[in-house]
């Protein structure tokens, strides 16, 4: 399974308030990359009007220089629209097409043993935050009572 040009690719797509995402969000693009826990395949900055016209721009320069993309371009003019249609009016989103390193591997490491990931779910932080709250308060309560 080595051998695969790429592994699991996630699309991110983050909006923003402003034109652009800020510094620190470049910043943990870089680090995740340099890291090695994430490739960049794409990234695209989307806009919306307050005609609600979806525009989109390739980013290759992000905040402090450019950065590698493995396959700018990958997203086409349908998936901007498609996904550009989410925004608020008014405001910016950066699509990120981005690879998992650490879940290629992993999937490799469990292929060469005879096995394959049938499934992945995606569960959101602001539910995984919460649910871990609620737990830890009946905890709490239990340990109380």
């Amino acid at each position: 399974m080595d051998d695969e040009q790429f592994g699991p690719v996630k699309l991110v797509l983050a909006e923003f308030t402003g034109d652009r995402p800020s510094a620190p969000v470049t910043d943990a693009l870089r680090e995740l990359s340099d890291a090695g826990t994430i490739r960049l395949i794409d990234l695209v900055l989307i806009a919306k009007d307050e005609s609600d016209v979806v525009s989109f721009t390739e980013i290759s320069d992000v905040g402090n220089g450019p950065i590698d993309l493995t396959a700018s371009g990958l997203v086409s003019d349908e998936d901007v629209e498609e996904l550009g249609a989410l925004l608020s009016t008014g405001a910016s989103a950066v699509l990120l097409v981005v690879e998992l390193l650490w879940a290629k591997k992993l999937a490799s490491r469990l292929f060469e043993a005879g096995g394959a990931v049938i499934d992945s779910i995606r569960i959101p932080a602001p539910v995984v935050n919460m649910v871990a709250q609620e737990a830890a308060r009946t905890d709490q309560e239990q340990e109380v009572g």
